[in-house]
This record gives C-alpha cells, structure tokens and sequence, in this order.
C-alpha cells in the first residue's frame, strides 16, 4: 500500500500536507459519483451505450449539467457554504477544462470521502484532490437528511 500512497501523493500534492486516509480496500464495483450519491453497489456513468448506471431522467453527457442533474435527481440544491451543517448532506463535484472529473460526499466528520477510479475509498480535505488530474471545486451542493 505504500506505493500506492506515493502515487496517490503524486497525482494530488494537495493530500501531502493534510491529513488523508485510505478508507477501503481496492474495489472495482463503483466510481467516484456513485460513492458520493450512497450507493456502492454498481457504476455510474453517462456512457452513450447505456452499458452502466445513469439516472433516467438525466441527460447521458459528460457536461457538468448533467452531473449536477443527477444530484439534483436525489433531491440536492446549490449550495454557497463548503462546511458542515447538521442534519444536511453535501456532495461536491470537480471540474477541469470544462468536463466534470470527480464527485465526492461530506462525512459526518466534515471530512470528505472519494473513490478513486476503481481503487480505494479515501478521506480527505475538500480541496485534497484539486490540481492536474481533477482540476477544482465546480460546485457544492447539498440536501436535508
């Protein structure tokens, strides 16, 4: 697991001066949306072939609207306040040249949590993973519990 430490530091060097975790061990079964709308049983992506997972009433494009939708699909609103709150939700989503790169949800914590790819779960800072790979913060959005 160390070495995947050192790349996981190395693609996001904002994680090197906070204090991160690795949460779970290497599953493949979902992404990054699907962790952070709760469900971490399938993947979700808007392919064109409609192979996985997308909810039906959002348009299936790589555009941040549609990203937004699907959060919005589960009852989430924008949000202007990244901290915590109680009895709310918040999910975030990263955005770079354009496209949506990452969802992640807020823990209980204030911590926040995000699957990578097909590997771990990790908990973080919200801005952890902003830099060359993901790009920053697009918006924070958020529902009552």
């Amino acid at each position: 697991m160390n070495g995947f430490k050192e790349d996981l530091e190395r693609d996001f060097p904002e994680l090197r001066s906070s204090s991160y975790r690795i949460a779970s061990p290497f599953d493949p079964t979902y992404n990054c949306i699907a962790w952070a709308a709760g469900d971490s049983s399938r993947w979700w992506e808007p392919d064109p072939m409609g192979i996985c997972y997308w909810p039906p009433e959002v348009p299936r494009e790589y555009s941040i609207k549609a990203y937004r939708g699907v959060f919005e699909s589960l009852g989430f609103e924008e949000c202007d306040n990244e901290g915590l709150e109680h009895v709310v939700g918040k999910v975030a989503i990263y955005m770079k040249s354009g496209k949506p790169t990452h969802a992640l949800r807020q823990l209980e914590s204030g911590q926040w949590t995000s699957k990578m790819g097909r590997s771990v779960d990790i908990e973080h800072i919200l801005r952890g993973l902003t830099g060359d790979l993901y790009g920053s913060i697009n918006c924070i959005l958020k529902k009552l519990l």
